[in-house]
């Protein structure tokens, strides 16, 4: 990298200090010090209430031996974490993002500098800023790269005039309803500037569920997170470091994180062997149910705040040694997702997600069986088309359900979703008695016995039609009704 552009990049990276003032990075210059348990808590009461409003969906993309994370917010916020490798240019993310209606990415996050993450970087700019919203901010580590890669990167900033910060242990990504904190690299760097080791750490906490990204850390930036932070670095889903790389996914980081689920985002033929057997190793040994996006394709979690649902694009083996078996599937590969399970955020389990025998081709009911002992729940009536404008009326939009037969019945961790997988998890404490009705309003509001408020802040119900859902709390469907 020539002098002219490390004084330039620094110039800009020097603005980061006024950040606390623009809404960029929050509190420049502190250590975290919040525990677990008081970062659910806070995005919790931060979201109002005893769950947080919508929905937090984190894709990890299929790109190949590279890396890149879309998250999005329960309001529509963007965070792009890298663009996968320089060979592709950005070709495949832009094309994940426009088919899933993105128009700006609100932060842009370069986990390190090396090309297989920052490869679409120039390409992701340029398009959403002449053809999209823009880009809101990038957030940089902070150590440069001589690559041509980087140079175009840094070339597409300059053009665009984009918001560059340089981003450390203590900062934090503004998004609404979620705490979006970076755990590293600390201040200093770790072992001279090592770029894999001063990768970007981000956590993303919602409600009770928990993500941790990683980027390439390896064993320095393993040991520097479990020392600081130690078990407050628990998560639902981990994506496993460096691509699945023997240097990372140590015992102790894994005893830490004491991941429910892990993805591996590398190709299938990966010129370095990942993911590394012995990393499979470790996670099979906790039984921590694996997901590769060479044979699973990109992987979706879709988090509600008590429960995360994993949708794959191929189905394919979970048992982290087993995920060679597995067909391959082309970087890049479009389609759908599929749900797969759903993940309970309090570590109390996962389900799998059952699949009716047959599509419904007209109004249709689920009856439970009698081994659950919860049979008696009629879903009574369905007001999907709300007075004058839905997205102005979410509260117009709503499902009913009565009790019926002679027991009462708990609904706590019950989830009803709809045909698209917008899923909501009843509270604790919801019983009903025989002739009880609860009603489970789209929009937000105050929790009552008989009425419960979703907190979406979109419409879910299509008024044209669409399939209610409703799982007990082992993940069985228990009424399954089109309109």
């Amino acid at each position: 990298m020539s002098t002219r552009r490390l004084i330039a990049i620094f110039a800009v990276l020097g603005a980061v200090i006024l950040a606390g003032c623009t809404g960029g990075i929050s509190d420049i210059g502190s250590e975290p010090t919040t525990t677990g348990d008081e970062q659910a808590t806070t995005a919790t009461a931060a979201a109002g209430g005893s769950a947080p409003a919508g929905e937090l969906s984190v894709h990890l993309l299929n790109v190949g031996q590279g890396s890149s994370t879309l998250v999005i917010g329960p309001e529509g916020e963007t965070i792009l974490i890298d663009t996968g490798d320089w060979t592709d240019d950005g070709e495949d993310v832009i094309a994940y993002l426009e088919a899933h209606g993105v128009t700006r990415i609100d932060h842009l996050v370069t986990s390190h500098p090396d090309a297989d993450h920052i490869g679409g970087h120039a390409a992701v700019i340029e398009h959403f800023e002449t053809n999209g919203d823009g880009v809101g901010a990038v957030y940089d580590p902070g150590i440069a790269s001589s690559s041509a890669t980087y140079e175009s990167y840094l070339d597409a900033i300059e053009a665009h005039n984009v918001t560059l910060y340089r981003a450390q242990a203590g900062d934090s990504i503004q998004m609404s309803g979620v705490e979006a904190r970076i755990l590293a690299p600390p201040k200093g760097y770790l072992v001279n500037e090592d770029r894999n080791e001063n990768s970007i750490v981000v956590h993303l906490q919602f409600g009770a569920s928990s993500f941790l990204l990683p980027g390439d850390g390896e064993t320095v930036s393993e040991e520097y997170l479990v020392e600081t932070y130690g078990d407050s670095l628990d998560s639902t889903v981990l994506a496993v470091g460096h691509h699945g790389s023997q240097s990372s996914t140590s015992d102790a980081f894994l005893d830490a994180v004491s991941p429910q689920a892990a993805v591996v985002s590398s190709a299938y033929d990966s010129q370095y062997g990942h993911p590394h057997e012995a990393v499979l190793s470790r996670l099979a040994a906790r039984s921590v149910p694996t997901y590769w996006t060479a044979t699973h394709g990109t992987v979706r979690f879709t988090s509600n705040g008590s429960t995360v649902t994993v949708a794959t694009q191929q189905d394919a083996p979970t048992t982290a040694t087993d995920l060679r078996t597995g067909e391959p599937i082309a970087p890049g590969s479009g389609g759908s997702v599929t749900d797969r399970c759903v993940i309970h955020a309090d570590g109390s389990g996962t389900a799998p997600i059952t699949e009716p025998d047959e599509t419904p081709t007209g109004p249709t009911r689920t009856t439970p069986t009698e081994t659950n002992e919860r049979a008696g729940l009629e879903l009574v009536e369905i007001n999907a088309d709300a007075d004058g404008d839905d997205a102005e009326n979410l509260n117009g939009e709503y499902v009913t359900f009565e009790k019926t037969g002679t027991s009462s019945l708990n609904l706590s961790g019950w989830e009803l979703a709809d045909a698209a997988g917008h899923s909501y998890t009843i509270p604790e404490g919801n019983v009903l008695e025989p002739g009880d009705r609860i009603t489970i309003y789209t929009g937000s509001g105050t929790d009552t016995e008989t009425d419960l408020y979703w907190g979406q802040s979109t419409p879910v119900w299509n008024n044209n039609g669409d399939t209610v859902i409703f799982r007990d709390d082992t993940g069985t469907i228990v009424i399954e009704e089109t309109y």
